[in-house]
C-alpha cells in the first residue's frame, strides 16, 4: 500500500520490483488487498503482452493511513 500512495497505479512488474517481493507473493498480497477493496486490479495489454496494473481504493489509503497511526502510536512516534 505504501508504494501505491495516492493516484499512483503500478504496473505488477514494477511493484514487484520496488517492493522486492517475488511473483507468487505479490499476488496473493493484491488478490487479499483486492477481497478488501483496498486496491483495483487492472487487466490489459501492451501489444501481444499481458500487463496488470495496480492502484490503491480511497478504502485502502484510509486503512492504510489508520495502519501508520497505530504503529505511530504503538512506537511513540505519534
Amino acid at each position: 500500500m505504501a508504494a501505491l500512495g495516492d493516484d499512483i497505479e503500478l504496473d505488477f512488474a514494477s511493484l514487484r520490483d520496488a517492493i522486492e517481493a517475488d511473483d507468487s507473493a505479490l499476488s496473493k498480497g493484491i488478490s487479499h488487498l483486492e477481497k478488501l477493496g483496498y486496491v483495483k486490479v487492472t487487466k490489459g495489454y501492451v501489444g501481444a503482452r499481458p500487463r496488470t496494473w495496480v492502484r490503491s481504493t480511497t478504502k485502502g489509503r484510509r486503512a492504510f493511513e489508520r495502519h501508520v497511526g497505530a504503529l505511530r502510536a504503538i512506537t511513540g512516534a505519534g
